[in-house]
């Protein structure tokens, strides 16, 4: 793997190849339902992606302050297009305070046991007294028999190979994308790693109390994510 932001702009390009609208569809309606019952006008989405998510909640609740942030330009730009407001920078140097944070589709995932306290400290420090959290992460059984194996896609642009597994608290992906250049393929090879983390964890990382830990399955009849709501008092 070249570098983390490489990784990502990877994943930006094959996003429409990995068939989990109806997933993606299910967790958002978790997030509506909850945030449904917060009082707010600010949110920060770390990790938004193509902005889906953002998009969504300008719809729905109309925020006087929203805004994403990722570590993909590719991503950033997406967000963009969509007309919200959207950055490539750390969450740490982000300015100002909110009412609602959210990491969306297990992005606390990514982050190894090294770099979760200080990214839970920065969400901490992010946010007002009595602000709130929300995040999805994967359980070990959606990491090793939901997540793991070998999965092939294909337009007409572009072909996709992910390799997957799951040891010891590490789901390792590989990813090989061939993109249509002429009479060509140009082949692009990354590889991504995330960590499990439990909901315990997460809380005593950044000293937010933990309000409710939800077990939520998109793939199956058996748990394959959690879904976490955490306050700062």
């Amino acid at each position: 793997m070249s570098n983390k932001t490489e990784a990502l702009d990877l994943y930006a390009k094959i996003e429409g190849l990995l068939e989990n609208e109806e997933a993606i569809g299910s967790l958002y309606g978790t997030y509506l339902k909850t945030l449904d019952t917060l009082a707010f006008d600010s949110l920060l989405d770390v990790g938004c992606g193509s902005g889906g998510f953002l998009e969504l909640i300008q719809k729905v609740f109309a925020p006087a302050q929203l805004k994403g942030i990722d570590l993909s330009s590719l991503m950033v730009a997406r967000t963009v297009s969509r007309g919200i407001e959207a950055e490539t920078i750390d969450l740490c140097a982000v300015q100002g305070q909110f009412e609602v944070i959210t990491a969306v589709f297990d992005m606390v995932n990514y982050l190894d046991t090294e770099s979760l306290p200080r990214f839970m400290q920065c969400i901490s420090d992010r946010l007002t007294t009595g602000g709130y959290f929300l995040c999805d992460i994967n359980s070990e059984y959606g990491f090793s028999e939901i997540a793991s194996g070998s999965f092939t896609a294909e337009d007409e642009n572009q072909f996709l190979i992910i390799d997957s597994d799951y040891d010891e608290g590490l789901y390792h992906s590989a990813f090989t994308l061939f993109e249509k250049e002429g009479i060509h393929y140009r082949r692009s090879d990354e590889q991504i790693t995330q960590h499990y983390h439990t909901a315990a964890q997460i809380a005593t990382a950044g000293g937010l109390t933990l309000l409710s830990d939800t077990p939520i399955s998109l793939y199956s009849e058996v748990s394959d994510k959690h879904f976490l709501l955490l306050q700062k008092h």
